[in-house]
């Protein structure tokens, strides 16, 4: 009877030991799980800015992969809240909106230097954002647009560097210019750029 007694005593002994071990890993799993989602969601947060417009917010993924040294700069500008309240100063219907030039003339900028074309092979469809320029490819600065409508023409000569994922339809209802160069009187405006990472709940 006393031999039967160790004999259990070392069996449940193991059992124990080995539910311990798997609550264990379990526990490991789950904290490394939630640690990678947290830095995903973190990460994918960073790819994100919100574009607050009189009608609502719209939502655009920034494709850094295709464009890096724009996509940093329009985040560096967003920070700076350089965009806030600024004019969205040449918008043609069935075309494009531009905005980001606090002058309002179109021939404005930031104080940063200008940046080297980053042209890739994305289209210019309907949602897309692209960087505005002059006649030289590297004049980019802080203007850009967004698409209305699709537009091939402009493939391979502005850089794209995100789209619209939510809120076109704000984009849609943007005040339009009149005549072909699309110049508003009385404009609307952004009201705020950010990146979502930075917006607290």
């Amino acid at each position: 009877m006393h031999l039967n007694f160790i004999n259990f005593y070392k069996t449940n002994l193991k059992l124990f030991f080995f539910i311990k071990s798997l609550i264990f890993l379990i526990i490991l799993n789950l904290f490394l799980f939630n640690t990678s989602y947290g830095q995903k969601m973190e990460n994918d947060l960073e790819n994100i800015l919100y574009l607050k417009l009189k009608d609502g917010t719209v939502v655009i993924e920034l494709f850094n992969d295709l464009a890096p040294n724009h996509v940093k700069r329009i985040k560096e500008l967003s920070r700076m809240k350089f965009y806030d309240n600024t004019p969205i100063h040449r918008v043609i219907d069935g075309f494009m909106a531009q905005m980001g030039d606090p002058s309002g003339t179109g021939s404005g900028g930031s104080d940063l230097p200008d940046l080297k074309a980053e042209f890739s092979d994305e289209p210019h469809v309907r949602g897309i954002a692209s960087m505005a320029r002059a006649a030289d490819p590297n004049s980019a600065n802080s203007q850009f647009f967004i698409m209305f409508e699709n537009t091939p023409s402009l493939n391979n000569q502005y850089t794209v560097w995100g789209r619209v994922v939510e809120g076109m339809e704000y984009v849609d209802k943007i005040k339009k210019g009149d005549g072909m160069n699309g110049i508003v009187e009385d404009p609307d405006h952004i009201i705020s750029l950010r990146v979502a990472a930075d917006v607290k709940d």
